[in-house]
């Protein structure tokens, strides 16, 4: 079976380049273009290289950079993936669902919109089908967003604990990779020795985008939850992976025993399709005293194609006869960025929508 083409858009970033990464050798696409803006237009992968922690392939890193132009890639392509900045995302991307592609977009342009799926493939798989509201879908184009990085570490577990006890109350304070803010990250005079206590929208993304992906689809769009949600978002000096603690009040009584063994099954729609970049297990959860970790667990997940995808937990205390705590751990670029894109064209290949 021939693979599907597909472009990365912004290839010159840090997401562009985790898309390269997570493409080569995909079972179901094959790249058919590399894409940034004017400036970049010629140079080789290799000159732009801000990935350090992938061996890319040599034909990968000789592939040329092209600008991007709307027409040339719908010709070439049926998928694009995007990595491209937000003020640049919004009007490409629709430029492209006009033009019969299906975006699958890591920016925040689209996400909010009420036709377009904000989408984790393990927390509201069906949502998948409100593209068919967008109206470019009769062509062939759709655009199709995942969440901003912090959220989607946050959104499998409380998906977890929400279906089985409900929640009333969720507090989350992160604690941000320096990765999260794009290449080269923070300056280092900033950051090293620091903790930076305000990193712009974050918090209001995350207290918008949780209530959206937990919410049930209805004909006229989406019913959000009905439970309270409070953000704190702080930059701290890591190189990779986001980590949240986490205080959540259920409406059922759930001790912390029960936490664990809900995350500890929770196998959702990718893992029961098989999806290529799935996880085997969506959610880890680690019983040591002083885990997770950046360090040792931002890579967690099986099998190789899946490595930091997988969401770890640790932690999983109660306080008072009120509170569930807990910690976890989310590679912010791969399962909160390209990843997490990578897996919702996948699911949407399984739903017979590529």
């Amino acid at each position: 079976m021939a693979k599907i083409q597909v472009a990365v858009l912004g290839a010159t970033g840090m997401i562009g380049q985790r898309f390269v990464q997570l493409l080569e050798d995909h079972p179901w696409f094959e790249i058919g273009g590399l894409y940034a803006s004017e400036r970049s237009e010629g140079k080789g992968l290799r000159e732009v290289m801000k990935v350090k922690d992938h061996a890319f392939k040599e034909d990968t890193l000789e592939r040329k950079i092209e600008q991007l132009e709307t027409k040339a890639i719908a010709k070439r392509c049926r998928v694009a993936f995007s990595g491209l900045p937000t003020d640049v995302a919004k009007d490409a991307e629709t430029s492209l669902a006009n033009a019969g592609v299906a975006v699958f977009s890591n920016a925040a342009s689209h996400r909010m919109e009420n036709d377009v799926p904000l989408l984790i493939p393990e927390v509201n798989p069906e949502h998948l089908d409100i593209v068919k509201r967008q109206r470019c879908y009769k062509d062939g184009g759709y655009i199709v967003t995942n969440a901003n990085c912090s959220t989607t570490g946050l959104a499998l577990p409380l998906k977890a604990i929400h279906t089985a006890y409900g929640l009333e109350f969720v507090c989350v304070s992160t604690y941000q990779a320096i990765s999260g803010a794009g290449y080269p990250g923070v300056p280092s005079l900033d950051i090293l020795g620091n903790v930076h206590p305000h990193i712009k929208s974050e918090e209001e993304k995350m207290e918008a985008e949780i209530f959206k992906m937990l919410g049930k689809k209805t004909a006229k769009g989406i019913d959000h939850p009905k439970f309270d949600m409070v953000a704190s978002c702080a930059r701290v000096p890591v190189i990779d992976g986001h980590m949240e603690s986490v205080a959540l009040r259920t409406s059922r009584d759930a001790s912390a025993d029960d936490i664990i063994r809900t995350l500890d099954k929770f196998k959702p729609a990718p893992q029961k399709l098989d999806l290529p970049t799935a996880p085997v297990r969506p959610i880890i959860v680690r019983m040591e005293a002083d885990r997770p970790q950046p360090l040792f667990d931002v890579y967690a997940g099986e099998p190789l194609r899946a490595r930091g995808m997988a969401v770890t937990v640790g932690r999983v205390r109660q306080s008072g006869n009120k509170y569930t705590k807990l910690w976890l751990l989310s590679h912010n670029t791969i399962r909160g960025g390209a990843g997490g894109s990578v897996l919702n064209a996948e699911l949407a290949k399984a739903k017979r929508l590529l």
